[in-house]
């Protein structure tokens, strides 16, 4: 098969592209130019160098011709915090950035894509009654991505969809995001403060699995929640902590209702520096923060034949790059 990803050189689009060519076939990209590829990157793998936020429509379908399968692999995650309304900024980059793509890619003729979503996007499904995506305009762009990439298949493109959970590993040239958002706040901490809940966590390596079985395998409008180990906060942060030597740092869980405080000053924050989260901080520690958002995809792994397993090692893995980067 002859795949092209979009956005081959990111994290997980680097290890997808590395399974694909792993089992056999002919691999393409368009990516950003915005780190060195040196001798870790395959060289058989066709570069184009560009932005698909800015192409234009006829661009992308000569860019596209002749391909069998693509996987679409970039925009934003739920950290961005942009200038002005949080909505229009994640409707831009997740909604109309991403089915400009595929409608080229239909267009170009070619037959399979894969979307990698957000695990948020299962919750949504899962518990309706906390109305996440009227809360969260991240949320409710990712339900938009999913649906409108799907219907963009018009019968004539199978669209799979990938809903993906915390992710852990390493690649040459980039830092892992794990570095700001927590590493750094471990080690200046004498006490970690952190509120009771946990997710669904999974290995790189293991999602670029489920991409390769999502193209080969997956079923037309089906929308997969990948992931492998349901881990609370506190057993990931101590793991953390066990890979910074730290083992002995005190974790305690704090209320709902005082993670509710921090939740506002951070949204004053937020408004202060004129910048709002795709993830409202009014509702981010109720809706998703104190709960134990576990989820079983026992399914999706045997249906797309991903592996599981690793998330002590690929913890440890990113928190040695988070720390060599400091």
């Amino acid at each position: 098969m002859k795949v092209i990803v979009i956005g081959g050189t990111g994290f997980i689009g680097y290890y997808t592209v590395l399974e694909f060519l792993k089992k056999g076939h002919q691999v393409s990209t368009i990516s950003l130019p915005d780190i060195p590829l040196g001798d870790w990157f395959p060289k058989d793998v066709d570069i184009t160098y560009d932005n698909v936020f800015e192409m234009k429509k006829h661009e992308l379908i000569e860019v596209l011709t002749g391909y069998d399968a693509i996987v679409y692999a970039v925009g934003p995650d739920d950290r961005a915090k942009p200038k002005g309304i949080a909505y229009t900024f994640f409707y831009d980059r997740l909604v109309t950035a991403c089915i400009k793509v595929i409608t080229a890619a239909r267009d170009a003729g070619i037959k399979r894509c894969v979307v990698l979503n957000s695990y948020f996007a299962t919750f949504d499904r899962l518990f309706p009654d906390r109305k996440l995506t009227k809360h969260h305009s991240y949320i409710n762009c990712r339900v938009q991505q999913a649906n409108d990439a799907i219907a963009e298949g018009k019968g004539l493109m199978d669209v799979m969809i990938l809903e993906l959970p915390y992710i852990f590993g390493t690649m040459p040239e980039r830092v892992p995001l794990w570095k700001d958002i927590l590493v750094k706040r471990l080690q200046q901490k004498k006490v970690i403060f952190y509120p009771k809940g946990g997710s669904n966590m999974i290995a790189v390596e293991h999602v670029a699995e489920a991409v390769v079985g999502a193209t080969l395998h997956g079923k037309h409008g089906t929308k997969y929640p990948i992931g492998d180990e349901n881990m609370s906060w506190k057993k990931m942060i101590q793991t953390m902590l066990d890979a910074m030597n730290m083992s002995k740092k005190k974790v305690i869980t704090i209320p709902c209702s005082l993670a509710y405080l921090w939740g506002r000053k951070m949204k004053w924050q937020d408004k202060r520096e004129g910048v709002e989260s795709g993830l409202d901080p009014l509702h981010l520690f109720r809706d998703i923060m104190c709960q134990e958002l576990y989820y079983d995809a026992s399914i999706s792994a045997e249906e797309l034949g991903y592996k599981r397993g690793g998330i002590k090692a690929s913890i440890q893995t990113t928190i040695n790059a988070c720390i060599r980067d400091m």
